[in-house]
């Protein structure tokens, strides 16, 4: 936390300033919907492709905030004045950002651990942290804030009483970890893996590695793994590390730790190695891969630190798995449960704190928290502090669980209640009191809050739908990036949003400031606004019975044709509303809804002489964007439109949207986005086009319930179809056609993840179970299954049904629990 006021701020990034800047600055904004404490407040209006902050300078201050970096602001406003706002003018106001953190950070003369590598940087930060805790007072980058912009964050938590500070930086960009060596300025670096995320905008390995070495070029130490012969040979030809000092590992080449042997047992990995001439071992509770990277770079970084092995291998027997995400899910009784159980740092609970805000399906709010450990403040006014900033994120309910945080219950003025232990509060629940509200569920993972969720939330089977909710948002960023900065989006959450759940995606929608969101049904409509979601919302098949419901909640119909236009101003007309907003669809060749092109001159009679309307968009539906070979009737289509888009909209004296591209057609025809575009199965991750750019969303899981062993003649479900071998061996797993699993995959068409292989469907698919057969597979019961996901797309299955991916999301049944989670 800073701590300057604007006029000493000023000074720093060069800036003019408009105020009299005697403002205490405490905490940095880059986004208006994140506020924490508005008076003490400094906001940076960044400006981007598909984004300026300074379009929402006047939201924030009416929300309290009076301190302002901007780059386009000349003469204040009467009101800026009467409320003393301060504006401090610069040319740019990311690098003012960058500028104010590279001098903030130069205070500190603390050991500084930076790391950048491909994969696993904010599981090796979190670790290095368990390991040195108890050593050090820490602050490190919240989650995985490694951005341009997550990185002068994170280095600006900084304060007087840290002792050591890790920082990850992570770029996508040549000339992007310049920018950051410069704010974190490590003097231990830390280079942990080189691999494919983010290659698209580099030449080669090569030129990624060169890239991120740059951030290690003023350490005193670099640590990193020989094996990885790419990264060795660009640090040893790369003249600037010339005469430096390194600390390697390897298990292949002579290195300062070299890895003898690494023997995984069922739930631990025992590591041996050769240091300084002698043999010495960790042990680690876990056998992936990743992670006995991870901790070997722990290793290295404590050998270097002079840690005593023994103590060493102590604290790596303790390493606990990071929670990359929270997780959120249903609860009983119309709750919502939000899981972040794995730490109850400050900078993390406010996170968490904001992503609950996100979600407006549940009124009231209940946070259940921890004590909150290692923060290096002084406990009065940490306490004080936590309640503050619960009461300003507008929780009315409060529960603390530990020592203590009871101790300091008197800082905390909404209903509250305190108990020293997990167990004494799961003793005294009574679940049943929890109602109609969202649940966020904060602690350290030693207070154990899962067996909390596991109470609240609601049973339902073992299958569940997996929604990686910042890859929707990854995926709504890449199709805004092809689109000009002033085309408007409509995003399609009809059909429970493609299978993937109407109000939790609604709301991340609604967060990302998304113009339109559109739903098949005027009951769609309604749940949303019921849930709390306040958009404009286009009902795309308005039913006559379900018009004054639409009118009721403000949701706006398409119409398609005269019955529907007579009928729906009738309802308007008996509502006594004036401009009420409608969209007109053209058929320009779909054959489905739509006014025809010689019905026109008439709609335009009808439209003119109805002052109930006011027309917001007229669009069309393109049928084959996403077939190449149609793209001379695709063509078409789109000069159809124009054509008589631009006979209607002259007749109105005010602007008029227009729109026909659809998630194919914004990748495929970018030269027709008109006023607006309209986003559906590409926000959920597939693409005509460019699948690799994007993010798979959803991953369907489920569990082995049993195993058998198969002998001769044996068969396996329904009418005896299932052969198998003599020896073979089966799982029978808890997900059947009632789950949304097409029967016609049964008898090995369709197949099945398992610990990395791909088994088969043996036998017909049942209503609730199926059988796998798993011969020759290592796989024991409560392994998990994944039916689709990272590693085997939804695109697998939509192919062995000769169908496409939108069949195979929208018929996943609402039996199965949607667990969501943002990272």
């Amino acid at each position: 936390m800073i701590k300057y006021n604007s006029k000493k701020i000023a000074q720093i990034v060069d800036g003019k300033l408009v105020g009299d800047g005697e403002e205490e600055i405490k905490y940095l904004l880059t986004d208006s919907r994140t506020i924490v404490s508005a008076t003490n407040s400094l906001f940076f209006a960044i400006t981007g492709e598909r984004h300026n902050g300074h379009n929402h300078i006047e939201e924030c201050i009416n929300k309290g905030v009076r301190s302002f970096i901007v780059s386009n602001i000349t003469v204040p406003s009467t009101k800026d004045k009467e409320l003393n706002v301060n504006y401090i003018i610069v040319e740019d106001t990311l690098k003012a950002f960058h500028n104010l953190a590279t001098f903030h950070r130069e205070n500190y003369k603390i050991p500084i651990i930076g790391i950048t590598g491909s994969n696993g940087k904010t599981v090796l930060k979190e670790w290095l942290f368990q390991l040195l805790n108890e050593d050090y007072r820490i602050v490190r980058s919240p989650k995985s804030y490694n951005s341009q912009i997550g990185v002068p964050h994170s280095v600006c938590l900084l304060n007087d009483s840290t002792e050591l500070g890790i920082f990850e930086a992570g770029i996508s960009f040549s000339g992007e970890m310049s920018k950051l060596q410069k704010i974190i300025k490590p003097t231990i670096g830390i280079f942990s893996n080189i691999g494919d995320p983010h290659q698209e905008n580099f030449i080669d390995h090569k030129h990624k590695i060169s890239e991120k070495l740059k951030l290690f070029e003023d350490c005193e130490i670099l640590i990193y793994c020989k094996d990885y012969q790419l990264i060795d040979h660009q640090i040893h030809t790369n003249k600037n590390f010339e005469d430096f000092n390194f600390f390697t590992w390897s298990s292949k080449f002579p290195a300062d730790l070299f890895i003898k042997n690494i023997a995984k047992e069922k739930d631990h990995t025992l590591i041996t190695g050769k240091y300084q001439s002698k043999d010495i071992q960790i042990n680690i509770p876990f056998i992936d891969n990743a992670s006995i990277e991870n901790a070997i770079h722990g290793w290295c970084l404590m050998l270097y630190l002079k840690y005593p092995n023994n103590l060493i291998c102590n604290k790596m027997n303790l390493l606990s798995s990071v929670a990359m995400r929270l997780e959120l899910k249903q609860g009983l009784n119309n709750c919502t449960i939000i899981n972040d159980s794995y730490n109850s740092d400050v900078n993390s609970l406010l996170i968490a704190l904001d992503f609950a805000n996100q979600q407006q399906q549940n009124a009231k709010k209940t946070l259940i928290l921890s004590d909150i450990l290692q923060s290096g403040k002084d406990k009065k006014v940490l306490y004080k502090d936590v309640a503050d900033l619960i009461k300003k994120k507008n929780f009315d309910h409060f529960i603390g669980i530990g020592d203590i945080i009871s101790q300091h219950k008197d800082f905390f003025t909404i209903e509250k209640s305190f108990y020293s232990t997990t167990e004494e509060f799961l003793q005294n629940i009574n679940k049943y009191e929890f109602k109609d509200r969202l649940i966020l569920l904060k602690g350290a993972r030693n207070f154990e809050f899962e067996r909390i969720s596991n109470i609240l939330q609601l049973k339902v089977h073992e299958t569940v739908l997996e929604i990686n909710l910042n890859a929707v948002t990854k995926n709504l960023n890449y199709f805004k990036s092809l689109l000009k900065p002033e085309t408007k989006i409509v995003v399609m959450v009809k059909a429970f949003s493609y299978g993937s759940g109407m109000f939790e995606i609604a709301n991340l929608l609604q967060f990302q400031r998304v113009n339109y969101l559109a739903v098949a049904f005027a009951d769609e409509g309604v749940e949303l606004r019921k849930a709390g979601v306040s958009l404009p919302i286009i009902v795309l098949n308005p039913e006559i019975q379900s018009f004054d419901l639409m009118i009721e909640h403000n949701l706006e119909p398409e119409i398609y044709n005269f019955r529907v236009l007579k009928l729906f101003s009738e309802s308007v007309d008996r509502n006594r509303i004036n401009s009420f907003p409608i969209h007109i669809k053209i058929d320009t060749g779909m054959k489905r809804l739509g006014f025809c092109e010689e019905e026109i001159s008439e709609l335009l009679e009808k439209l003119k002489i109805n002052n109930r309307f006011i027309l917001k968009s007229v669009f069309s539906h393109l049928a084959a964007a996403d077939n190449f070979n149609e793209d001379i009737f695709t063509i078409n289509q789109i000069k159809q439109f124009e054509n008589i888009s631009n006979l209607i909209i002259k007749e109105f004296d005010y602007p008029v949207l227009r729109h026909i591209l659809n998630s194919a057609g914004v990748e495929r025809f970018p030269d027709a986005q008109f006023d607006m575009v309209r986003i559906g199965i590409g926000l959920y991750g597939i693409s005509a086009l460019k699948q690799k750019k994007l993010h798979n969303v959803s991953c369907l899981k489920t569990s082995i319930s049993q195993i058998k062993i198969l002998k001769q003649n044996d068969t396996v479900g329904y009418n005896r179809k299932g052969k198998l071998q003599e020896g073979s061996k089966i799982a029978i797993v808890p997900i059947g056609y009632a789950d949304g699993l097409n029967r016609k995959l049964s008898n090995g068409k369709g197949k099945m993840l398992i610990n990395g292989k791909i088994v088969p469907i043996v036998g017909n698919i049942c209503m609730d179970m199926c059988m796998l057969d798993i011969s020759g597979i290592n796989a024991e019961e409560g392994d998990e299954v994944v039916v689709f996901g990272d590693n085997y797309h939804i695109s697998e299955i939509a192919g062995q049904l000769g169908t496409i991916p939108y069949e195979i999301m929208s018929g996943i049944s609402q039996r199965v629990k949607r667990i969501y989670f943002h990272e």
